[in-house]
Parts: C-alpha cells; sequence; structure tokens
C-alpha cells in the first residue's frame, strides 16, 4: 500500500481509502451487514487504513458498521473520515432531495450546516463509530443558509476539544475554499473525480494543486461503470441511484467500454483488473491524494486495496491520460 499525507498536517491516509457508502446500504440496493464488515476488515489487511463514511449513509447504518469493524484494530492504526452537514431529522437549511430510509421510509434532505447542528452531529458520529476523536471531519456539502464562518468556528471548537483532528471539506468550489480556509486550517476538499467525470480539472484542481490543499477523489470508479462490468441492459437492485443516472444510460455505457477496450491491454499485461488499473491511474494523477473505492464484499475490497500494486510507467500513463482527454 501507499501511504500520503495530508498536506501540512500529520494525518497520514492510504492512497487507497474505504468509502463506505454503499455498506450503508442507502441508494445502492440492499447491502448485508456482515459483508460489509469483512470487507472493512479484508481491505486492513492488505493495507487500507483509511476509511470515509458519513452520517447520511443509511442515516447512522454506515458509521455503525465502520465502528463495529474497526473495534478490534488500535485506534492509531486507522484513520476516520466522516462528514456532517446533511440532516434528515431535520427540515432547516437547504432542501436537497427526496429520498427513502433502509426501510423504504420516505426521508427528506436538508443540508444544514448551523453551528448547533455541527456540534450535535459530531456527538452522535462519535456514539456511533465507537471512538472518541475523529481524524478528519468534512462537510458533506455547502450550506448556502448559513454562513461558512459560522460552521468552521464550530469546526475550530471541535478540534480544541480534541474531539476531531482536522478540517475537510467536500464538494466545494475555490470561493468556499477560501472562505473556508480563513477560519480553519482545511486539510482536504473531498470531489468526484474519474476517467469521465473530469469538471475539477478546469479550476478546483489547480487551485487545490496551489494552496496545498489534499484531494480525495470519490467515484473513481464512476459508480463501478469503470469496471467494465457494466453492461447495456443491466438491472439494477430496486433502491439502486445508478439506475437513473446519466452515466448508466446504454449509449454512455457503450462509449465507456469501448475505451476500456482500448487500456485492457495495460491491465492484461500487468496481470490486473480494469478496476485496479484505473483505480492506480487515478492515485497517479497529478493533485490527486488519494481515491475512495467502496466494496460490498471481501473480495471487492481486496482486490481494490491490491490496485496500489500495479505498477504504471509514465509512457504507460500518458497513453491512457491520452485516451482520458478524449472522453
Amino acid at each position: 500500500m501507499i501511504y500520503r499525507k495530508l498536506n501540512e498536517t500529520d494525518l497520514e491516509l492510504s492512497a487507497i481509502t474505504f468509502g463506505a457508502w454503499a455498506a450503508g446500504g442507502w441508494m445502492w440496493g440492499k447491502t448485508e451487514k456482515s459483508d460489509a464488515i469483512e470487507a472493512i476488515k479484508a481491505a486492513y489487511i492488505e493495507g487500507v487504513t483509511s476509511i470515509d463514511t458519513a452520517p447520511i449513509y443509511g442515516q447512522g447504518t454506515s458509521e455503525a458498521i465502520v465502528g463495529e469493524a474497526i473495534k478490534d484494530i488500535p485506534r492509531d492504526k486507522v484513520q476516520i473520515l466522516t462528514k456532517f452537514g446533511m440532516r434528515w431529522d431535520e427540515t432547516k437549511g437547504d432542501f436537497a432531495f427526496k429520498s427513502k430510509n433502509n426501510n423504504g421510509d420516505p426521508i427528506d434532505i436538508y443540508k444544514y450546516a448551523g453551528k448547533e447542528s455541527v456540534i450535535k452531529e459530531c456527538e452522535d458520529s462519535l456514539k456511533r463509530l465507537g471512538t472518541d476523536y475523529i481524524d478528519l471531519y468534512q462537510i458533506h456539502w455547502p450550506d448556502v443558509t448559513t454562513p461558512i464562518e459560522e460552521t468552521f468556528e464550530a469546526v475550530e471548537k471541535l478540534i480544541q476539544q480534541g474531539k476531531i483532528r482536522h478540517a475537510g471539506v467536500c464538494n466545494y468550489n475555490v470561493e468556499q475554499l477560501k472562505a473556508a480556509d480563513a477560519v480553519v486550517s482545511i486539510a482536504s476538499n473531498q470531489i468526484p473525480y474519474s476517467m469521465v467525470s473530469k469538471d475539477i480539472d478546469k479550476e478546483v484542481l489547480p487551485y487545490c494543486i496551489q494552496s496545498e490543499t489534499s484531494v480525495l477523489a470519490y467515484s473513481p470508479l464512476e459508480r463501478g461503470l469503470l469496471t467494465g462490468k457494466i453492461t447495456p441492459g443491466y438491472k439494477f437492485q430496486e433502491g439502486d441511484h445508478r439506475a437513473h443516472h446519466k452515466h448508466f444510460t446504454e449509449d454512455y455505457i457503450v462509449k465507456t467500454n469501448d475505451f476500456l477496450d482500448e487500456i485492457k491491454p495495460i491491465a492484461i499485461e500487468k496481470d490486473a483488473t480494469l478496476a485496479q488499473l484505473v483505480l492506480r491511474w487515478t492515485i497517479e494523477k497529478p493533485g490527486i491524494t488519494v481515491a475512495l473505492a467502496g466494496a460490498r464484499n471481501a473480495q471487492q475490497s481486496v482486490q481494490n486495496a491490491r490496485a496500489a500494486n500495479v505498477e504504471l510507467n509514465q509512457e504507460e500513463f500518458d497513453f491512457i491520460d491520452g485516451l482520458v482527454k478524449e472522453l
């Protein structure tokens, strides 16, 4: 495994970080709790020491699963990354969208990061995770109804209390990053990045490189699309958000698989899967610190972890990069 420090901090993460969204069973179709726990444990054995979760993932389910999975691991050997700012039990803030919980009941999701909410969410997360501190505490989405200063003053207070070690953001643009960093040192920005989702290349990634803000790339496999296992006519489980996502139309799947066919010989030569090659390319991309990779079971998590073992020389990286730019 490769380990990388978040810029200007002493927090070191595994370059492949376990993404625990699907583990919570929310918006991905059902995930068995025991399988999710074993996936996290198997990843740790392979050197994946960092786990990214959030309260909204299964409305507490993902955090509870993470807490259960790591309870026998020395706390200083694992890095817990969680989030705040998406409430399903409040009607304050910026309405985000309607959804259903894991029981199929309708819920309304709000983006809210008022001071009292940040403090409460942290306390709730600590209990679910079974720990007394969080390594990286990240606002999940911008809340346009709360001043950024108010939100991060609360975060700074939590740092002073020792309940969190470092502050991060997710899905922040350059202006928002600057405003947050003026209140408390922002270690990282967690943003979507994959071979087919490259919007951050325009402004956010260059700024993060310039300002020495680490980038945690989520959905590097584009929700499974870049594994090569999604084919036209693929049937998703009930409740799986991908069924209506723009990247999972038949035309887009065909286009993506044509691209994957072009890079497949490199994967074969290295005795790697397409997913492993894609993940390795992602963490070699300038400015990308770590890639978050989710897994439903131990086999998937082990495969993701071993992406760090794939050796990719400059010529191979450049060849893939050239094809990516044409996508």
